[in-house]
């Protein structure tokens, strides 16, 4: 199956609502093979000094981009409006 990238950078002023639906959003993570998704990696940007979360990573394999794409729209980050700019790639692995 092929890789796919997701990087999604958060709305302007919404941290406290990312802090808000956290546990929501990793909650909803684990539920990625319910749609056919295995997550390779995952986990938030942050500021350079590691202040504080701006957004998120996801590297996962999957059949097709609609199936990554369908479960970025249903993540919590999504549908309450903390993530601003939604980025799907298709991801070819070279090292690591």
């Amino acid at each position: 199956m092929p890789l796919f990238a997701l990087l999604a950078t958060d709305a302007p002023n919404t941290l406290p609502r990312r802090l808000e639906y956290y546990a929501e959003h990793r909650a909803f993570v684990e539920t990625a093979p319910e749609f056919g998704i295995s997550i390779i990696l995952s986990g938030p940007l942050q500021t350079d000094g590691g202040e504080e979360m701006t957004g998120s990573l996801i590297i996962m394999e999957a059949p097709d981009r609609a199936t990554v794409d369908l479960f970025a729209a249903a993540d919590p980050f999504t549908t309450q409006g903390i993530w601003g700019e939604v980025r799907i790639s298709r991801f070819l692995k070279r090292l690591g």
